[in-house]
């Protein structure tokens, strides 16, 4: 078996990676926090784990549990329920519904299992209280702290010090803490709001806490590998390892951390909170899921990747370019190149997808095939041809019964000669992204 090497931002190097049992392969990435509609930023992280998925999966075979929690308790969640006037049921299941269509038209493989917040309160209960027993955390008002001066690591995975941890960098500010870096494990809440009975009165988890219970409860105290945004090594991650390595007195919560790259818009970060973001629907809505797919992974999911409409038709003409290669058989094994196990190397691969293409399109079939089973292996050619087609053709600006029409009336012009305004009327068609052809008896057409 092939080595897979992966960057591990806990040690800041490439490693080979090196499960703790290759019959018991364990990942969990972040999932979403059901507030608002995804947006392509988010899409990174889905799209990039899926292929870590993939891979892990051909490399061991069924025994990979990938966990991807969704996040429905939290405040954000609160503040879009009283803005939109909907229930917390209502607008948690309204977003995780379009998290799902997305996951679908993106072609991500569904998670082994997708934990919600809500359905584990008990055990976050449970961490809570033990980490105050063993000297860890502490209540006040209500409140339960964790005690970050008592985790001698803390930092490690940020590479920050306790001295540069300010208060007002995505900590709460707050009074009721002993050092304003400690984090908080437990909160109340207010009668209006979502709520739990506890030891320190009615109140709810907080968001890092929720991570800690279940990935232990699905992977176990000590897991292989364990993914997100950028955005969340701090404090997120950070404050996961604190909290599980001091309740289960361990040395390692996850063996091995990986993160993507943000999404930006004109080099500047794509966020809900700056307010620059296209959802996942928009995006493949104007293109496709296999073109915003392709697209997501046209970079090293390590380095920042600019959202702009070059790069998704340039995406789109690839895609279009390949699918005249493409096959129906149904792929069962998969061969996984090195360049895709250097580091999920994914551009290095589309390059050498490049290659396969050219060679078959000499009428290779022994390439043509690898070329099928190199698209399908990261999750392209999800559809037929034939759909991949009439997808393209719903997403034209103007009816099929304007085009033909344009045809008759450039055919009439040439008749007569005027050629001019056939050539108007050819130039008009390709503006709203539509190319004609002329052939023996007839002129056809298709998408740009």
């Amino acid at each position: 078996m092939s080595n897979l090497l992966l960057t591990n931002s806990l040690t800041r190097k490439k490693e080979i990676f090196k499960p703790i049992n290759p019959k018991k392969i364990s990942l969990y990435a972040c999932g979403p926090t059901v507030y608002d509609s995804p947006h392509v930023g988010n899409a990174r992280s889905l799209v990039v784990f899926d292929v870590l998925y993939r891979i892990l999966k051909v490399l061991y075979k069924s025994n990979v549990t990938y966990v991807r929690n969704i996040t429905d308790v939290d405040d954000k969640i609160i503040e879009a329920s009283h803005k939109n006037k909907m229930s917390i049921e209502e607008i948690t299941k309204k977003i995780t519904n379009i998290f799902h269509e997305n996951c679908k038209s993106l072609n991500c493989l569904k998670p082994s299992i997708e934990p919600k917040a809500t359905e584990h309160i008990k055990g976050m209960i449970e961490m809570t209280t033990s980490l105050i027993s063993k000297g860890f955390a502490y209540e006040n008002q209500g409140h339960v702290y964790f005690s970050v001066n008592s985790f001698k690591d803390y930092g490690k995975l940020s590479n920050k010090n306790l001295d540069e941890l300010k208060a007002g960098s995505r900590i709460e500010i707050s009074d009721l803490k002993k050092n304003p870096v400690d984090f908080v494990l437990w909160k109340p809440s207010k009668n209006e709001d979502p709520g739990w009975e506890s030891p320190w009165g009615r109140g709810r988890p907080g968001w890092h806490l929720e991570c800690s219970v279940m990935s232990e409860k699905y992977l176990g105290k000590n897991f292989d590998i364990h993914g997100g945004g950028l955005d969340l090594i701090f404090p997120h991650h950070e404050n996961e390892i604190a909290q599980s390595c001091c309740n289960n007195n361990t040395k390692n919560f996850a063996n091995y951390w990986v993160h993507n790259g943000f999404v930006t818009i004109n080099n500047e970060k794509m966020s809900k909170s700056i307010g620059n973001i296209i959802t996942i629907s928009e995006a493949v809505k104007k293109y496709s899921g296999q073109v915003v797919r392709l697209a997501l992974l046209s970079a090293h999911y390590s380095q920042p990747l600019d959202w702009n409409d070059e790069l998704l038709k340039s995406q789109q003409s690839i895609l279009d370019k390949w699918y005249s290669l493409y096959s129906e058989k149904k792929e069962d094994t998969f061969d996984i190149d090195k360049i895709l196990l250097d580091d999920l190397n994914t551009p290095g691969y589309i390059a050498k997808i490049h290659e396969l293409y050219n060679d078959a399109t000499k009428g290779d079939e022994e390439k043509k095939s690898k070329f099928n089973k190199a698209c399908k292996l990261i999750g392209l050619f999800n559809i037929s041809k034939k759909d991949w087609e009439s997808s393209k053709k719903s997403k034209i600006s103007v009816s099929e019964n304007y085009i033909s029409k344009k045809i008759e009336e450039r055919t009439k012009a040439k008749n007569s000669g005027n050629f001019v305004l056939a050539d108007k009327i050819r130039e008009e068609l390709l503006s709203k992204g539509i190319i004609i052809e002329d052939q023996k008896e007839k002129t056809i057409w298709k998408v740009k």
